[in-house]
């Protein structure tokens, strides 16, 4: 699957985060900022993961048989 074909939440929080200024913010803010969406890229690694085990066992359970 493309990623043109996932469908896009208008207004996400990930869209408000690229799309905001950072000129107001300070190293400490920005810094902070980072480890943030840090720890929010391995939350979403572990989801990722977890769908795609989910996947794997779906796709061997719903696998034909080979009887021949």
């Amino acid at each position: 699957m493309e990623d043109d074909d996932l469908p896009r939440r208008r207004g996400d929080a990930a869209d408000q985060l690229a799309g905001e200024l950072l000129d107001s913010y300070s190293q400490d803010e920005l810094l902070a900022r980072i480890q943030l969406l840090e720890a929010e890229i391995v939350r979403v690694k572990a989801q990722h993961a977890k769908a795609a085990d989910h996947r794997k066992l779906a796709d061997a359970f719903f696998k034909p048989r080979d009887d021949g």
